[in-house]
């Protein structure tokens, strides 16, 4: 199945160390978070920009708001109600996510014991996560448990495989991907040049 959804190489990240400096803040951080900037250099793990603006993508059942960026909100709009026309739904379980956030994230998991390595298998470290470009989303289904492996083995799932690219979403992070993290079927990118041409409404 990852085969069929496939992966992408953003052309907007930023290698690490070749594009420009690492911040001195964000290499501070990374050394209090335990994370080796050789580590990052070793994975080819990208540096990724914020963008300047960010709308309302989804608001979720307790009150809170999902952001992306304008275009990736769009889309994500469309593809959802592509979905549910399929009698599939889809929501948001996590989207845009500041540095900060990140930072909290990954504090909160090697508070909980868990050992750095753990923790950058499935956590991007601070400044190299997709979700600072707000147009990475989690994506969530009635069928199944969040964040979970599972979510390949439901219906949600395969219409994506089958539909996302036409919203220009790619899976970011199949089974054996370059980055060296866990497999995501959850983790979908928006990328404005991948998506396929809408037709003139008549």
């Amino acid at each position: 199945m990852s085969a069929t959804c496939g992966s992408r190489n953003d052309p907007r990240a930023l290698a690490v160390g070749q594009q420009r400096p690492l911040d001195a803040a964000l290499r501070a951080c990374w050394q209090q978070l335990g994370i080796s900037e050789r580590l990052v250099r070793e994975r080819r793990l990208p540096l990724f920009e914020e963008p300047p603006e960010l709308a309302l993508a989804e608001s979720a059942a307790d009150g809170r708001r999902h952001l992306l960026t304008p275009a990736a909100a769009a889309a994500w709009s469309a593809m959802r109600a592509a979905a549910a026309a399929d009698g599939i739904e889809i929501h948001i379980v996590s989207a845009h996510r500041s540095v900060e956030r990140q930072i909290e994230i990954i504090g909160h998991k090697l508070e909980s014991g868990q050992s750095i390595d753990q923790v950058l298998a499935v956590s991007a470290p601070p400044g190299c996560s997709e979700h600072h470009t707000g147009r990475a989303v989690d994506i969530g289904t009635a069928d199944g448990r969040p964040l979970e492996l599972e979510f390949a083995d439901t219906p949600a799932f395969r219409w994506l495989c089958e539909h996302a690219a036409r919203f220009g979403f790619r899976l970011s992070f199949p089974a054996g991907n370059r980055w060296g993290y866990d497999y995501e079927p959850w983790h979908w990118c928006f990328d404005a040049a991948a998506a396929a041409p809408r037709p003139a409404a008549e």
